[in-house]
């Protein structure tokens, strides 16, 4: 599996979970320690953990531990991975769709 494919597979699976996806609306609005990020999703600390670990391997999340506090914060690069994916498809079938465009406008003989 080629190092981008990894990547994009990584940021994917890890967008695809409702909690993790919960977890970055809370963090678009800033940083926000691991045991406020717990507390509203109503799970214990260690799955809240687990997620963040998700995240932080799709480099989606970046953490940071200050003696016994760890503050999670958004990595905007690492979406760069998804957003340049979609475009790519977007630019395929955008081309397609021209194509067959172009193909129904030409008048029939």
């Amino acid at each position: 599996m080629s190092g981008q494919k990894a990547k994009v597979d990584r940021v994917f699976q890890a967008l695809g979970d409702p909690t993790r996806r919960a977890i970055l609306e809370k963090l678009s609005k800033g940083a926000v320690t691991v045991s406020h990020l717990a507390e509203p999703l109503g799970l214990t600390l260690a799955a809240v953990v687990q997620h963040l670990q998700v995240l932080e391997e799709s480099a989606l999340i970046q953490t940071e531990k200050i003696g016994r506090v760890r503050t999670c914060r958004i990595e905007p690069k690492g979406f760069d991975v998804a957003r340049q994916w979609l475009d790519d498809r977007r630019t395929l079938w955008e081309r397609r769709l021209d194509r067959l465009g172009n193909l129904l406008a030409e008048p029939e003989e």
